[in-house]
């Protein structure tokens, strides 16, 4: 997840939104039980190219107590479900995650505008049919916690509020199955998990089923994976854009793979190579928590009102190559446009195909969301099988 602010141009409001022209809002949601309609709109702080779903949270073993949470950004650059405290029931009492020792187990989110800090609790997961029973979720700013541990903190800003998290919370379904995996399982990563005793947090070692989980892998069925369609959209943007989250790869009529282009992963970083104007980019992902794509160009100058987002004189347009560690590599088409001409020129859209901006990592191209409009993108959990191969891999 890498979602960036822009201008104060498109913070519009949603009342201006609902009446503005329906005429560039496109639909691509389809009921069936392994389908959540998911939208790309303006959310609960007005981002541009956030997508948001809906998700349940119930008691465990209780299906009568639960509660349905809007706005919860779908993050492929993720693993595991974060939901802000403040927008869940205490009803619900969810049970705090418990090292051997009784201490209870906190986590620390680490993205690359901020970090998440909240307890690690248990609760049963359900996404439109389907359903995770016991999944470790994570509960951000829980005040049971309040005191962030500079193994955490020191990581940038606290994305503990709507506001400042811009969602209800994240759902994390990347390619991995545990949020840390055997990194986390063997020793204590900084920064990552803590057991929190009444004398204070400390780094701990967590093990794989305490981790939290891609709620995806939890389920009973339709488990290997999950695929993200949205459609295409004028290069002017949309108010919004209405899509789909299917789970599953090859277990439904819905969910087959076709002739998608596999790009098969690193198995410990989930990344591959993306190739542009001779540069190589060695660490690169698919992110739909990102709201632009990311990459190291100098060549391309930079905004002035929204920063770290790129504004050419004029749209230009680029072919990348996309490689997996397979050696196999495919072409990819997008462009670039000017981020303070398109968004003043447009104030009522907030889904847009040709955003860009700068990478610190020069090494890594964030392909965030304007890769998905118009396509179908898979993403294979690691360790599972598929039609199209054994995951991780991503394809389009």
């Amino acid at each position: 997840m890498s979602v960036r602010n822009v201008a104060e141009a498109v913070a519009i409001g949603i009342l201006l939104l609902m009446n503005a022209c329906g005429g560039s809002k496109q639909d691509m949601s389809v009921t069936a039980a392994n389908v959540q309609p998911v939208t790309v709109g303006p959310g609960p702080t007005n981002n541009v190219n956030a997508l948001f779903a809906t998700v349940t949270i119930c008691t465990l073993g209780n299906a009568s107590n639960c509660q349905a949470i809007d706005h919860i950004l779908v993050d492929t650059g993720s693993t595991g479900l974060r939901i802000l405290s403040t927008q869940l029931s205490p009803s619900l009492l969810l049970q705090q995650q418990m090292d051997s020792s009784g201490n209870p187990i906190v986590g620390c989110g680490q993205f690359a505008n901020g970090y998440t800090w909240g307890p690690v609790k248990l609760a049963d997961v359900r996404i439109s049919g389907e359903l995770g029973s016991s999944v470790p979720i994570q509960v951000i700013a829980d005040p049971t916690f309040p005191v962030v541990p500079p193994g955490c903190s020191s990581i940038g800003t606290a994305l503990n509020t709507v506001q400042t998290l811009g969602a209800n919370g994240v759902l994390g379904i990347s390619v991995f199955q545990h949020d840390c995996g055997i990194a986390c399982a063997q020793s204590a990563s900084p920064g990552i998990y803590f057991i929190c005793p009444l004398s204070g947090c400390q780094l701990a070692q967590v093990s794989l089923t305490q981790q939290l989980q891609n709620p995806v892998g939890t389920f009973s069925q339709d488990n290997n994976g999950v695929i993200i369609a949205l459609p295409l959209i004028p290069v002017t943007g949309a108010p919004s854009v209405n899509g789909s989250l299917i789970f599953g790869i090859g277990t439904q009529d819905n969910n087959a793979p076709g002739s998608a282009q596999v790009i098969p992963v690193n198995l410990n970083s989930g990344s591959f190579t993306t190739v542009l104007n001779a540069v190589t980019y060695s660490n690169s992902f698919i992110d739909s928590g990102s709201n632009a794509l990311f990459f190291a160009d100098g060549g391309i100058p930079l905004c002035n009102s929204n920063v770290g987002f790129d504004c050419p004189a004029a749209t230009q347009d680029f072919i990348a190559t996309n490689q997996g560690t397979d050696g196999v590599a495919s072409q990819v088409r997008f462009s670039v446009a000017n981020t303070d001409s398109l968004l003043s020129a447009n104030p009522t859209s907030f889904a847009f195909s040709n955003l860009a901006g700068t990478n610190s990592d020069a090494t890594s191209f964030d392909w965030g969301l304007p890769f998905f409009f118009g396509r179908k993108v898979f993403f294979a959990i690691e360790g599972q099988n598929t039609p199209a191969g054994v995951g991780p891999y991503m394809a389009y």
